[in-house]
C-alpha cells in the first residue's frame, strides 16, 4: 500500500512510519520538516505545514492516510478535506481522553464523549480530549464510513518524550522509598507504542 502519514517524527508517529516499513509498505511523510528531519532517509518526505499550507498534497494518491499529529478540529478537517479524493481511508490517532469523565467500568465506545461549549476553542492543554473528540467528528463529516478513531490510553515505550512512564522505573531502580500516587487497587493499562503502530498498520 500508498500510506502517507501527517508527522512520522515523533513518538508513535515514528513507530507508525517503520511499522509501515517493516510490513513493506510505501510510505511518505507530510510535515514541516522541523523535528529529526534526518529520520528515515528512505522514505519520501513532502514539507509544509498542515495549519496553513496543505499544497504539496494535491494532486497525489495514497491508499490511507494516519494522522497522529491532529489535535484542532479545524485543522484536522482541512486535512481530511484536502485528502478527500486522494486517499481510500483516514486513521485519526484520538485519544481515550474523547470520553466523559466518571468513565464506567466496562464501557465501550459507545460511552459518552467529552464537549466543549466554545467548539472554536483551540485551547489543546486545557481541552485535549473534547478537542480529539472534535476531530473525529471533523474527519469523519468529511470522509462518512472512511475513518478509524484510535482512541488509545496511555502510550509508552522507545522515544516517548513525556516522562509520563519512564519516571517510575528509573526512581524505583534507584531504591529507596517511592511516593506513589492514586488507588493502588486501581485498574491501570499501558500499551508499547511500537504493539499500537503495527495494529494502527494492520488496520
Amino acid at each position: 500500500m500508498k500510506i502517507l502519514v501527517l508527522g512520522g517524527t515523533v513518538f508513535l508517529g515514528r513507530h507508525i512510519v517503520q511499522a509501515a516499513l517493516d510490513r513493506g509498505h510505501e510510505v511518505t511523510m507530510f510535515n514541516r520538516g522541523l523535528t529529526n528531519p534526518s529520520l528515515f532517509p528512505q522514505v519520501e518526505k513532502l514539507r509544509g505545514d498542515r495549519g496553513e499550507d496543505l499544497g504539496a498534497l494535491h494532486g497525489r494518491r495514497w491508499d490511507a492516510v494516519v494522522d497522529p499529529s491532529g489535535f484542532v478540529p479545524r485543522v484536522v478537517g482541512a486535512s481530511a478535506e484536502a485528502l478527500r479524493d486522494a486517499v481510500g481511508h483516514y486513521t485519526l490517532i484520538s485519544s481515550i481522553s474523547v470520553y466523559a469523565e466518571p468513565l464506567a467500568r466496562g464501557a465501550d465506545e459507545s460511552a459518552p464523549l467529552q464537549k466543549i461549549e466554545d467548539e472554536t476553542n483551540e485551547e489543546v492543554k486545557s481541552h485535549y480530549g473534547a478537542l480529539k473528540a472534535l476531530c473525529e467528528r471533523a474527519a469523519e463529516g468529511v470522509m462518512p464510513g472512511r475513518v478509524l478513531n484510535v482512541r488509545a490510553g496511555l502510550i509508552v515505550g522507545p522515544h516517548d518524550p513525556t516522562g509520563r512512564f519512564t519516571y517510575w522505573p528509573r526512581r524505583i531502580a534507584e531504591g529507596g522509598e517511592v511516593l506513589a500516587p492514586g488507588d493502588p487497587a486501581r485498574p491501570v493499562q499501558f500499551i508499547d507504542g511500537r504493539d499500537l503502530a503495527a495494529w494502527i498498520v494492520r488496520m
